[in-house]
């Protein structure tokens, strides 16, 4: 089964830039399968990260980053992959 995280954050004013190139800075151990990154308007990032695992398995997860960095808390959902 896949399971796909979601991490997603909205940084402090013109912080974009720094929330990313911290997020990609943190592992996760294990390494998931595929681990992507993107950007949107309104210093958004957000984190997917595909694992061979039941829906319910513990996984790392990414941290909270630095406060400063935030606008906002860290989103967090699951997802399974279907047919």
């Amino acid at each position: 089964m896949t399971v796909a995280l979601m991490w997603e954050a909205r940084a402090a004013e013109g912080r974009g830039a720094e929330l990313l190139e911290w997020v990609r800075a943190q592992e996760l151990a294990p390494a998931p399968l595929r681990r992507e990154h993107f950007s949107a308007p309104g210093d958004r990032v957000l984190v997917i990260t595909w694992w061979d695992a039941p829906y319910e398995a513990e996984l790392p997860e990414l941290a909270e980053p630095p406060a400063a960095f935030l606008h906002r808390s860290v989103h967090r959902w699951r997802f399974e992959r279907t047919a």
